[in-house]
């Protein structure tokens, strides 16, 4: 009996991505990698050994719609006051001091810097893909013929 020899990460999923999303992605991440990776896997830009590149635009994906969120439900900026008290201690007012940033607007521009840098790698934008069909000589999958499938995806995508 032989025994039973496991594929080296690299080479599992015949080499390509797969097509559930790992586990531990929250649901928005998830949603972004079922999204991502055909659309990745026409344009041949990744390989399985690119699956932490993958994760990290998903999951900034997922961090960018939350901080947009609470952005939408908490504004930009917010009121700061500071408590008045009498020669008690007691608390007998409060005074207006200023606005303080909402922390998700940093959050939101940094998630929004890491999904171009990282989406420019893997070649989704239009300029990048661009640059990556012409560094593989137009060596897509898709360049048999089947450019409007590719094409097709990329609308569905990009929608």
């Amino acid at each position: 009996m032989g025994a039973i020899v496991k594929k080296s990460f690299k080479d599992q999923d015949n080499g390509m991505l797969p097509k559930r999303p790992p586990s531990y992605l929250g649901k928005i991440a998830a949603a972004m990698w079922r999204k991502v990776v055909p659309v990745l896997e026409s344009q041949s830009a990744v390989q399985r050994i690119d699956a932490n590149l993958v994760e990290t635009y998903c999951s900034a994906y997922e961090i960018y719609r939350e901080s947009y969120q609470s952005i939408k439900e908490d504004g930009i900026q917010t009121e700061i006051y500071v408590s008045l008290q009498n020669n008690k201690g007691e608390i007998v007012g409060s005074e207006f001091r200023g606005y303080k940033k909402n922390p998700a607007t940093g959050i939101f521009n940094d998630a929004s810097k890491q999904l171009t840098l990282i989406g420019t790698q893997l070649g989704l934008s239009p300029k990048s893909r661009a640059e990556l069909t012409n560094l593989r000589g137009v060596k897509t999958k898709n360049s048999s013929g089947n450019v409007k499938q590719m094409n097709a995806e990329k609308a569905k995508f990009f929608g």
